[in-house]
């Protein structure tokens, strides 16, 4: 079962964030039909995505990360809420290119330079945005330049999606660390320390460690204090009445042209690629709330 741990280290100088997700990032997989390299990609946003949605203290918060680049992915929108729940998609999911040079998934190569944004709708007038220049492309090392540059946290953010022969999700997960203010510069060496002997997400989860197992390894001898353990799971809330809505919202002329054309009309959701049909009859319904 996918899930993610809170803790803190060091009385208090460091708080983590691990999470296995290879159970969502597989949901995401088959509702997309997603390539390797574009599974990898999004599976390692929405591993992010999870644990930075658990950061937030509002029921109703919602976090958006967006990924553009110039690579052949094109670009990659991930949404999080505060309980552990996230969807998410990819502009073309059937890119194929070859592996990197030490024959792994090239996710750097797929999406490219471009920019990170980070978009979160805590509830207030204006949603907070942060915007950064993409590092690698490798998503890992882009959140950690995030927290650094836009929200002034120094950070360490590993992910990793790791794929079968048939191409399915073997394993998933990630681990966020941060850095309070007021760390000693001990405690930060130590970090860097333990940091450096971590090879990387996959292949600690192949070993068999849990996300509790994983923060410590990297937190090792920081006295690490789980907080909290979070269920995280893909999920849309999108609905008829939701895709409705959107309909009304693109107006009259152009549900008039549907009507026109005769015929029922399929939409699809962005995020978890569910169908919904209109039929003329409650195409017809809806000009009629439009005009309202």
């Amino acid at each position: 079962m996918d899930y993610i741990i809170r803790a803190t280290a060091a009385g208090g100088q460091i708080r983590a964030f691990a999470a296995t997700t290879r159970d969502l990032a597989e949901a995401a997989r088959a509702a997309h039909n997603t390539s390797p390299v574009a599974t990898a990609a999004l599976g390692r946003l929405l591993t992010a995505g999870a644990m930075m949605g658990i950061m937030m203290k509002g029921d109703k918060d919602i976090l958006t990360l967006q990924v553009r680049g110039d690579g052949p992915l094109g670009g990659i929108t991930v949404t999080a809420d505060s309980k552990g729940s996230v969807k998410g998609y990819v502009l073309n999911p059937e890119v194929l290119i070859p592996a990197n040079s030490i024959g792994k998934l090239d996710v750097g190569r797929a999406v490219g330079q471009g920019y990170l944004t980070a978009i979160k709708d805590l509830g207030l007038k204006e949603p907070y945005s942060g915007r950064v220049e993409l590092q690698t492309g490798e998503i890992g090392d882009d959140l950690t330049y995030y927290f650094a540059a836009s929200e002034q946290v120094p950070s360490s953010v590993g992910l990793g999606v790791l794929m079968e022969k048939h191409n399915t999700v073997k394993q998933a997960g990630g681990f966020i660390i941060q850095l309070m203010p007021f760390t000693d510069e001990e405690v930060i060496e130590k970090l860097e320390k333990n940091l450096s002997e971590v090879t990387s997400v996959t292949d600690m989860l192949e070993e068999g460690l849990t996300p509790e197992l994983i923060l410590e390894k990297v937190l090792k001898g920081m006295d690490v204090e789980f907080n909290e353990k979070v269920p995280a799971r893909f999920y849309c809330n999108c609905d008829k009445h939701r895709v409705a809505k959107a309909l009304i919202s693109i107006g009259k002329k152009e549900l008039e042209h549907m009507i026109g054309d005769g015929e029922a009309v399929e939409l699809k959701c962005h995020f978890c690629n569910s169908s919904y049909i209109f039929n003329i009859e409650e195409l017809k319904e809806l000009l009629e709330l439009a005009k309202g």
